[in-house]
């Protein structure tokens, strides 16, 4: 049995997901997220997102945390520089509690999950909703991301972790709750 993290950036909402299984069958999970106010300074947010998170990975002890991989819109640059602060803060906490991670691009864990590379966010909590038979929909939306970003270290990453793969980082990382 693994215990995989999958965590969906953000510096409002991060989405933070906790599943153990083996290979496609899932044996339990949890999900929510971190919340900082927008008012709060940029460094005290980042400091929250840091904390909680390795409070979470020291409670939980994964065998690996799912990050959603940092993308950028041209209209909003300002944004994915933001988006890279938060993902560096989830990746120290991973690294110093010496937890794998692996970087999963948006548009491949829909893919994976839908079978749609495009598909929207609700197609995506749907078919998360389907693989763990849940009746009600899982919100918040960034929770239900990084639900999905969790099955995906389970279904591909679990068993045995790739020595080889270009996006696994092997260092210390601790998940947020």
């Amino acid at each position: 049995m693994v215990k995989i993290v999958g965590i969906d950036p953000g510096l409002a909402d991060t989405g933070v997901a906790v599943v153990t299984g083996r290979s496609l069958e899932v044996a339990g999970f949890a999900y929510g997220g971190i919340h900082t106010a927008a008012r709060t300074p940029l460094p005290d947010r980042l400091d929250r997102i840091h904390s909680r998170l390795s409070v979470l990975l020291t409670e939980e002890r994964p065998g690996l945390m799912v990050v959603e991989d940092i993308f950028s819109l041209n209209r909003y640059p300002k944004s994915g520089i933001t988006l890279g602060k938060v993902t560096g803060v989830i990746l120290l906490a991973a690294c110093r509690q010496r937890i794998p991670v692996v970087e999963v691009p948006v548009r491949e864990a829909k893919q994976v999950l839908t079978g749609n590379g495009n598909a929207s966010k609700g197609q995506l909590e749907r078919s998360v909703r389907r693989l763990l038979e849940l009746d009600r929909p899982i919100t918040p939306s960034h929770a239900s991301d990084a639900l999905a970003l969790a099955l995906i270290g389970l279904f591909r990453y679990a068993d045995p972790l790739p020595a080889d793969a270009a996006r696994v980082h092997r260092r210390s990382l601790q998940p947020v709750s």
